[in-house]
């Protein structure tokens, strides 16, 4: 049983060989060596280890990216992408390490302007659903 060592909790974890499809919500860490094709939100840190693959919106405190990434990922503190990472999407991100080798393709906003488009974005949500009731 793997523990965070910020929160004292488990760590959600999907090992290698393993894909699942739909989305996935925690409050704690999450580490996937698997596939997973669906949304990811969590409240903690996410790692995505060099065999692992995701294909869909990613939300999350920080992220550690060593695998690879199809998707739009918006993380509230430091997203680091290792050399292994390859990464084809959107980066919305309060601070950026990249390390040399990695590949990222796609768009990218970071710094303190961050937590304005959070605002904007969960407004927008709350609209779309008052809509939709």
């Amino acid at each position: 049983m793997l523990r965070s060592t910020e929160k004292k909790e488990e760590i959600n974890f999907i090992a290698s060989g393993t894909k699942l499809v739909g989305d996935l919500v925690s409050s704690g860490d999450v580490r996937i060596d698997g596939q997973l094709n669906g949304s990811i939100k969590t409240q903690g840190k996410l790692v995505l280890g060099e065999s692992g693959v995701v294909d869909g919106q990613i939300s999350c405190q920080s992220a550690i990216i060593g695998g690879q990434l199809k998707a739009k990922i918006t993380t509230k503190d430091l997203l680091t992408l290792k050399s292994t990472a390859k990464l084809s999407g959107e980066i919305v991100s309060g601070q950026l390490a990249i390390e040399p080798g990695a590949i990222f393709s796609g768009k990218c906003s970071m710094g303190p302007i961050i937590k304005d488009i959070t605002k904007i974005d969960t407004k927008n949500l709350e609209n779309s659903k008052e809509k939709l009731a």
